[in-house]
């Protein structure tokens, strides 16, 4: 009798010991990682938001390097894409986590099945549970050793469980946004490829715009030195074509490491190897655009936009999700079921044991669960529906801003083509008036800006008209079938 105060003495000072180690370890152990709240707080929405050359979409995952300089056509360069960008695989891969969570949801309505053994060896002192001080009835102090086995399959089954089927079925709708989303990103990928090839094409014609313009000033100063040296000129004319040579090969090795930095960002796009050499076969094409109007175009965009599909599908997640918390306030009715062997090891004789129970449950208070689940859901219903509101309109402003740039650009390509033809009838005029001597070098040195303004505006509009093909294609949610059919191997 002595023994069990004893016992009891020592057990509360080792719980008293782990009490207080517990918070001590607490204490010193790691530190928590910063959430995504405290990451985003006043110091990072100070900073510039980041441009778009850090999006996804603007990089890949590399291939192989290959041999030599391969050729690269734009059609080419989009298919790469669609291969290797790491904003179209970071989407796929949504699509699998979004089917997982969707299983998971699942389980909780489909039957699930396991099974269980056990061998156990026991002996049990009686006198621990009190039965050593009953008068007249001898009981025995130790019972045992002896030993037992068990082997059963448990089933367990929902019935009715309204809060999990609504969850599943959010689950679905969620797996369908993402793999629209996954579908729209193509559509991104076509653009960001489209984009950056068009640029790098944009970028080669200054290359040979920029070429013949110092062929041009070479040519002028050679003229203008001659006739210095004649003295049939002052020198402030040589100077003046030798500054203007300058300008332009300083406007020469601009262009050619602009080139080879925008091939650098296409190849990033596009997936290619670090390394890799490669050129460009398609050049700037320009083609009236006669496909449909701008009613036909807003038609053909609400059916087709993925995008747009996505938030319908997130839309209706979200309904299922608050049809979900409403039903935590019903009823679940549950079936358990368990059977198998049980014996004794000592004899190996074995019965069948089983058990079989169904369950109904009501929920009377959960402590506001149900509550705050409702409101979360409500707030995430009101956000999906206002998305897709905003995306409704942004659809329309898409393909109308499309259009639009379709209409100016194609005008500006007309404009800049006869202004190229002005700009160079003044220049060999203003070179003819130079080589009478009716002029001097600043009449030349003038003709010819406006000659590289004139190759500078083409180069633009010329980018500025396709470009928008491609913004168009995207605005229809048909990019990939657009381009092919927009850009024809030109």
């Amino acid at each position: 009798m002595i023994v069990r105060p004893v016992h009891f003495i020592i057990l509360a000072i080792l719980l008293c010991l782990v009490a207080v180690h517990t918070p001590a370890q607490a204490t010193a152990g790691p530190a928590p990682a910063p959430t995504a709240t405290s990451s985003s707080g006043s110091t990072a929405s100070s900073a510039p938001a980041a441009p778009q050359a850090q999006s996804s979409f603007q990089g890949s995952v590399p291939g192989k390097l290959e041999p030599g300089v391969i050729q690269i056509s734009m059609q080419d360069a989009i298919d790469r894409g669609l291969k290797t960008n790491l904003g179209l695989l970071l989407s796929e891969q949504d699509i699998g986590s979004a089917r997982g969570e969707r299983w998971k949801k699942l389980s909780s309505l489909l039957p699930n099945v396991t099974t269980s053994s056990y061998v156990d060896a026991s002996q049990v002192d009686l006198a621990e549970f009190g039965f050593n001080a009953i008068p007249g009835v001898t009981i025995p102090t130790i019972i045992g050793p002896f030993a037992y086995f068990d082997s059963r399959a448990y089933l367990t089954q929902s019935m009715l469980d309204l809060n999990a089927l609504n969850n599943t079925h959010a689950a679905t709708q969620n797996m369908k946004a993402a793999q629209y989303t996954a579908k729209d990103a193509r559509d991104l990928v076509v653009l960001a490829v489209g984009y950056n090839y068009l640029q790098a094409i944009a970028d080669a014609s200054r290359i040979e715009s920029v070429t013949a313009q110092v062929n041009t000033a070479q040519a002028l100063y050679n003229q203008a030195a001659d006739q210095v040296n004649a003295g049939t000129s002052p020198a402030i004319d040589g100077l003046r074509a030798q500054v203007e040579l300058k300008t332009r090969q300083q406007q020469l090795i601009q262009a050619k490491n602009d080139f080879a930095i925008q091939k650098l960002t296409l190849a990033r796009v596009i997936g290619l190897a670090p390394g890799q050499q490669y050129g460009l076969t398609d050049k700037s094409p320009y083609e009236p655009f006669t496909a449909m109007s701008l009613e036909e175009a807003l038609q053909r965009a609400y059916t087709s936009r993925s995008d747009f599909m996505a938030a319908s599908a997130t839309l209706r997640a979200a309904e299922y999700t608050k049809k979900a918390a409403r039903a935590e306030n019903y009823p679940t009715l549950s079936f358990n079921a368990d059977y198998g062997l049980a014996g004794t090891t000592s004899t190996l004789t074995t019965h069948s044991v089983f058990d079989v129970r169904g369950t109904l449950n009501f929920p009377i208070f959960q402590g506001g669960k149900v509550q705050g689940d409702t409101l979360q859901a409500n707030a995430q219903l009101e956000q999906a529906r206002q998305r897709l509101e905003n995306i409704r309109g942004q659809i329309d402003a898409d393909v109308r801003t499309a259009f639009l740039n379709l209409q100016s650009s194609a005008e500006q390509v007309e404009v800049a083509k006869s202004n190229i033809d002005l700009a160079q009838q003044t220049l060999d005029q203003s070179r003819d008036r130079f080589a009478a001597g009716v002029a001097d070098t600043v009449e030349v040195v003038q003709a010819q800006e406006q000659v590289a303004s004139a190759n500078d505006s083409y180069i633009f509009s010329l980018y500025s008209y396709n470009y928008a093909k491609i913004s168009l294609a995207r605005a229809l949610g048909l990019a990939e079938a657009s381009v092919r059919e927009y850009f024809k191997g030109k």
